[in-house]
């Protein structure tokens, strides 16, 4: 595809670059990893017009890359790679037939229609242009053939011969004065060859031509015009026989007329001197009246240009005083808004100022509360401390008495429970209290968060607000001092202004009061310049009609302009406090989320705990159960031994007692452990038990928090691209605006350097080419006025 950028630095050229690079397709293949598929063309198209002499120089710049021809055998092209290859190769076909084309010089038809790329460099390979190519080829054996066909291409590139012009496009005038030296020159020639004519017939007569007659070239430019005078042949005498007398006679009549011819070549000497001394004095009064024409003209411009000159400086002054009263107007109007916004300021401060004492006061409060209770607490703990301490006295003197007689006993038992009663409903009523106390003093403590909550709130609106104003007040003053500095401007343009009108005045004046003589003798024709003068007058007055409407326009847009710019700077303002409080909550949401984390992995080092402890379970199980098979096989063993012992004497009793014995305390161990083992098992049961509860409320808890967080960066993501686009919308409106402006304000510059950058992107036209070219087998993509990828 084709895209067209209009660029005025170098900067904007190598961000098209980047782009041409970032839409260039890349594929791998078996040759080259980085493999170009497609060629790419870079096209700088340069216009230079000169305000002066209005003379203009057009050319273009051409960088081409390549993409080189493959063999599918050995890039294993497939798919879309391949019909890249084939067109790939088809467009280089199509190039090296126009280049042999050129190369020979004999077709007379080049076939550049055969693709679209000979088409678009047309004019860079057979034009008015400078042709670079770089060849790229392979030192290997493995790449001969590609290598040879790519130098054969090279070198058949290289024979291509192109003429090389200036690209300057001439005036109407210069075509005019091109025309009459063209016709001048044709003029002189046609002289020229009508001489050497009359000097070959004169040849061909047989007359010999004087040296000082011939024509040489250095007589050429100083030749008259001839008269076209057919050249009548010699003819010949009569030859007869005269007598002497007759002989005589006629050299009598020949010399008369001979005389007669001196007497009339004098009369002609004499007349043509006269008549050159009156065609003298003819051309000396030619040129005088041509001299006073040329003077009455120059007058005549010079007169109406200070009239025109006039009477736009008078509009020029009308133009700054209207713009002096409408900066007055808006000034007064800014300063109002100015004024309003102060004082709601001072209000939103006031507000603000009461909000934070209310703040402090609420806060002053929540820790007196919390003081207060932490006292409370502080009591009920020592009060309970202290009843704990007296019943363990009273268990104490219960349990020592035992000594003492019934009767004591009783009586103190009776005392002591009758005060611990006493004391034990003091202690419930107070406890009572404590608690009804510590309820009250939790609901105050919510009510003060609530409130607290509420004032933060509140707090972060005036705040917010308090912001917008200040960038608002911060903006109206930055435009109140650009309005000044105009105003100031506008004031000295003004006072330059009136001086140039009162000179341009004193200049009329001398003027006209050299000009009253002149005046006198050419009244007809002031007549007519009086008459020309009017016409002109409505001319320059509809004129002026016209560029006031036109003026008054822009002023209206200008102003809906600026209405524009400043709703969306507040819009902008708006976005940049909400992306503010945004990012907070973000900032916020990461903590919590970093706080999710470590639980999570706390929960996941306590499942890893848990399936430690299930491992242990089961070595612990597996010990039990060689434990068991250990109690039962010495169990057979007692019952074998204690029945083969009783089968003995009784002799043996006392022995076999005391084995019986020591077999009894080894099963009483092992009963002991099993129960521990037993015990372990099951607590370890439970534990594993209650984890798998918590495991799924702790997982859809964390998936909550995922959700919630992805949400929540969705959100922020969306307002921040909003807010990105908002902002490039009110650059390029604020960029366009200044364009215009900018526009307008270098169409009225006389002497100045202009690159026109146009507000919309369109079609350029184009002149004559310089061309670079680079061949490659893959490389970069350059695009900037046009880049190409096919």
């Amino acid at each position: 595809g084709c895209t067209e950028r209009f660029v005025s630095s170098p900067e904007e050229v190598l961000d098209v670059i980047d782009e041409g690079k970032a839409n260039r397709h890349v594929a791998v293949t078996n040759m080259n990893e980085h493999s170009s598929r497609s060629h790419s063309i870079f096209l700088i198209n340069i216009k230079q017009e000169n305000v002066e002499t209005e003379k203009k120089l057009s050319g273009k710049l051409y960088l081409v890359d390549l993409a080189g021809s493959e063999k599918v055998s050995k890039t294993g092209a497939e798919g879309a790679v391949l019909d890249e290859a084939k067109n790939i190769n088809k467009s280089l076909s199509a190039l090296g037939n126009v280049i042999s084309a050129l190369a020979e010089g004999t077709k007379t038809h080049v076939p550049y229609r055969d693709s679209k790329m000979t088409r678009i460099l047309q004019d860079s390979l057979g034009g008015n242009c400078r042709t670079t190519i770089v060849i790229c080829c392979s030192p290997s054996v493995f790449n001969e053939a590609e290598t040879k066909s790519t130098l054969m291409f090279g070198q058949r590139a290289k024979t291509i011969k192109n003429t090389v012009s200036v690209n300057l496009e001439l005036t109407a005038e210069e075509w005019k004065k091109k025309y009459e030296k063209e016709k001048d020159k044709n003029k002189s020639l046609k002289n020229v060859i009508q001489h050497l004519e009359l000097e070959l017939n004169r040849w061909r007569n047989g007359e010999a031509v004087p040296e000082d007659e011939q024509i040489s070239s250095k007589d050429q430019k100083n030749l008259e015009p001839c008269d076209n005078t057919p050249i009548i042949d010699n003819i010949t005498p009569v030859v007869a026989s005269i007598s002497t007398e007759e002989k005589q006679k006629y050299d009598e009549e020949i010399a008369s007329l001979y005389r007669q011819l001196d007497d009339k070549d004098d009369e002609i000497n004499q007349q043509s001197q006269l008549a050159e001394k009156l065609k003298q004095q003819m051309l000396d009064q030619e040129e005088l009246l041509a001299s006073t024409r040329r003077d009455y003209e120059k007058i005549q411009e010079e007169l109406t240009r200070l009239q025109i000159e006039n009477e736009a400086a008078k509009d020029e002054v009308k133009e700054v005083l209207q713009a002096l009263e409408e900066l007055a107007v808006n000034y007064d109007q800014k300063s109002q808004e100015v004024e309003d916004k102060t004082r709601a300021n001072e209000q939103l401060a006031d507000e603000l100022a009461q909000k934070s004492s209310a703040l402090t006061a609420t806060q002053r409060e929540l820790g007196q509360l919390q003081e207060l209770s932490n006292h409370q607490k502080k009591r009920a703990t020592e009060i309970l401390n202290l009843l704990l301490k007296d019943l363990g006295e009273i268990g104490g003197i219960i349990g020592t008495n035992d000594v003492k007689t019934v009767t004591d006993v009783n009586g103190v038992i009776e005392e002591e429970f009758t005060m611990a009663r006493l004391y034990i409903s003091k202690m419930k009523s107070e406890v009572k209290s404590l608690v009804n106390r510590s309820k009250q003093l939790e609901s105050a403590q919510i009510d003060s968060n609530r409130k607290m909550n509420a004032s933060e709130r509140e707090l972060a609106a005036c705040q917010l607000l308090i912001s917008q104003h200040e960038a608002k007040i911060k903006s109206l003053t930055d435009y109140m001092q650009n309005m000044e500095q105009k105003r100031r401007q506008l004031e000295e343009s003004q006072d330059s202004l009136n001086e140039e009108l009162a000179k341009l005045r004193a200049q009329e004046k001398m003027h006209e009061v050299s000009f009253k003589d002149k005046e006198k003798e050419h009244l007809t024709r002031l007549q007519d310049a009086e008459e020309m003068k009017k016409a002109l007058e409505q001319q320059m007055e509809s004129h002026r009609e016209a560029h006031q409407k036109q003026l008054s326009r822009l002023r209206d847009e200008i102003e809906e302009k600026q209405k524009i710019i400043d709703e969306i700077r507040d819009m902008n303002q708006k976005l940049q406090l909400e992306q503010e409080k945004l990012s907070a909550d973000y900032d916020k949401l990461k903590i919590e989320d970093q706080e999710r984390e470590m639980k999570l992995e706390k929960l996941i080092l306590l499942n890893d705990k848990r399936e430690q402890a299930r491992e242990d379970l089961k070595g612990l199980e597996e010990t039990v159960a060689r434990e068991l098979q250990t109690l039962h096989n010495l169990r057979k063993l007692f019952v074998q031994d204690l029945t083969t012992r009783v089968k003995k004497s009784v002799e043996l009793d006392s022995d076999d007692g005391g084995g019986s014995a020591a077999q009894k305390q080894k099963i009483s161990f092992l009963e002991n452990n099993l129960e521990q083992l037993t015990k372990v098992h099951k607590q370890l049961v439970r534990d594993n038990a209650d984890l798998r509860c918590e495991l799924p409320k702790l997982e859809k808890r964390l998936r909550a928090t995922a959700e919630r967080v992805k949400a929540l960066e969705s959100a922020l993501k969306e307002a921040k691209e909003n807010a990105m686009r908002d902002r490039k919308r009110y650059q390029q409106e604020v960029d366009r605006i200044k364009e215009a402006v900018r526009a307008k304000n270098m169409a009225r510059r006389a002497h100045s350097a202009q690159i026109a950058k146009p507000i919309r992107p369109g079609h350029y036209p184009a002149s004559s080419p310089t061309a670079v070219h680079a061949i490659r087998g893959g490389g970069m993509s350059n695009s900037s006025y046009y880049h190409n990828t096919k």
